[in-house]
């Protein structure tokens, strides 16, 4: 890579790691740019997907005060994360590398998708009533969270949104609560699928991408924590909606 694509790719896992922590979809703008840098589909997704793991962690330990009192809550949630990564990362690496390509543009629209729907899914966990007396319905969480977790794994766009939606419309927490969990399950995933890829087929990994990426997202994660909720929310998803819709664009050329 030219100096110009190093700056370029560490200021996309920069704005990567600040949008995951805020809203979680920050997979659409640094696996646009690794294609367009000209890194395959998979090799992109792995690695991206490994570089982010330091978004994550940085991003999960700044919201570490809003999710202190949900231990339970947590406990039943990484195991089905886990388990969902598992299964999402073996699928990338199992299936064809055609199968992903074919799918890409598909998987990147449902995570516009769900981008778009943000609001109204942080505006629904807002309005969730909380107190002992609501009921939680864990089936259908765990179903939902373990979806969240196969989809990150074989993915990663937009997992946190599917999360957030989980949360905010069957658990009885806040929107800043909801959050802080979606931000500690998706550091999970991306931890979990990328210990697959290292395990299963490490010449998928570009190590170089993977350093750019983290050292880029690690930053980001720590200013999504810290003022991040200060930020236009709209601002961020438009980016993110028009970073998407270029990349769907440039599979269908």
């Amino acid at each position: 890579m030219s100096p110009v694509d190093v700056v370029l790719l560490l200021l996309a896992g920069l704005a990567a790691g600040t949008i995951n922590t805020i809203v979680g979809s920050g997979t659409l703008i640094t696996f646009p740019t690794l294609l367009v840098l000209g890194f395959p589909p998979v090799v992109a997704n792995v690695s991206n997907s490994l570089g982010l793991v330091a978004g994550g962690i940085s991003g999960a330990w700044g919201y570490r005060t809003e999710i202190s009192g949900l231990r339970t809550l947590v406990l039943r949630l990484v195991p089905v994360s886990v388990t969902g990564a598992i299964a999402g990362a073996l699928l990338l690496l199992w299936l064809p590398p055609e199968a992903f390509e074919a799918v890409v543009p598909v998987l990147i629209l449902l995570a516009v998708g769900l981008v778009i729907i943000g609001p109204w899914v942080q505006r629904r966990a807002a309005d969730r009533p909380a107190g002992p007396e609501a009921t939680v319905r864990w089936p259908l969480v765990a179903a939902g969270v373990l979806f969240a977790g196969t989809y990150g794994g074989y993915f990663g766009a937009a997992q946190g949104v599917i999360v957030l939606g989980v949360l905010g419309l069957l658990v009885p927490i806040g929107i800043q609560a909801a959050n802080g969990v979606k931000n500690l399950l998706g550091m999970i995933v991306n931890l979990v699928s990328a210990t697959v890829f290292l395990m299963v087929q490490p010449s998928a990994i570009d190590w170089t991408v993977v350093l750019i990426i983290a050292a880029g997202s690690l930053c980001g994660g720590l200013v999504g924590a810290r003022i991040g909720r200060r930020l236009p929310s709209w601002a961020l998803r438009s980016v993110v909606v028009g970073v998407g819709l270029i990349a769907v664009a440039y599979f269908a050329s």
